[in-house]
């Protein structure tokens, strides 16, 4: 490898690739990064992020806060560590053989989905630059398949991926919201405003509000007719339309081909 390159990595990044020389002072046999990183996240999982620290981490290893350092030197790469373990999934290719590109596309975003739903507080971390740890990059890699066969520019296959990766986030903190709400002993209704719908009847005017006002009138916005739902699952109708945006893209672009 160019040491001159690897020099230019974020420590976390650095970290993640095992690029960097564990500590020669500390407790080498009981600790390691990633007994760290999976106490981090086993705390987060259970209490959310903000009752990670290092001195938590540490009280719950044993050691001292100091110790830790000497293998994570920082907050910021603890999380970053946290988010790449947290991506540690399994589609084997394999498995695709059969699909056609939609299908993997599903899949790709249901594959991202579960990464938020089990891990609720992964949203929580700021997204500060491209993916580079090795797990978050295996995960770009699983989206790209799917757009391997098709006739699509690197730039192409990127955005779409990007496009799916950000509908799937969406989702997943949408569908994370809902279970705190029902957890903290909320009703379904209150969340999709079922509860209120009388009273925002009253409220909305077609005056103020002239394109919404029909769709609370009809009880649509608050799920209140969800039984004549003609579309069926909101995620799955919003994902379909992706695909179809995607197909309608690559239609066009064969026709300017064969032009």
């Amino acid at each position: 490898m160019d040491n001159e390159r690897m020099d230019n990595l974020p420590l976390g990044v650095a970290l993640s690739w095992g690029l960097v020389e564990p500590p020669k002072r500390g407790p080498k046999r009981e600790m390691s990064i990633e007994k760290i990183v999976e106490t981090a996240i086993a705390i987060a999982d259970e209490e959310g992020l903000s009752a990670v620290s290092m001195s938590r981490i540490a009280s719950t290893l044993g050691f001292t806060t100091m110790s830790l350092y000497r293998y994570v030197p920082s907050k910021d790469d603890l999380l970053l560590l946290m988010m790449d373990a947290a991506c540690d999934i399994d589609i084997a290719e394999e498995a695709e053989q059969d699909m056609d590109w939609r299908e993997k596309m599903r899949r790709f975003v249901r594959a991202n989905i579960n990464v938020i739903r089990k891990h609720p507080w992964y949203t929580d971390i700021t997204i500060t630059g491209v993916p580079m740890t090795p797990n978050n990059m295996e995960i770009a890699d699983i989206g790209l398949r799917s757009t391997r066969d098709l006739p699509l520019n690197d730039y192409e296959k990127l955005s779409i991926v990007l496009l799916l990766s950000s509908y799937a986030r969406s989702c997943g903190i949408i569908m994370n919201d809902l279970e705190r709400t029902l957890k903290a002993g909320k009703s379904p209704g209150s969340f999709t405003g079922f509860d209120y719908s009388d009273a925002l009847k009253k409220l909305v005017t077609p005056d103020r509000f002239p394109d919404l006002y029909p769709l609370v009138m009809s009880g649509v916005y608050t799920h209140e007719a969800e039984e004549a739902n003609p579309i069926g699952n909101d995620f799955e109708f919003g994902l379909e339309r992706i695909l179809d945006g995607v197909e309608h893209y690559l239609s066009l672009k064969k026709g300017k081909e064969r032009n």
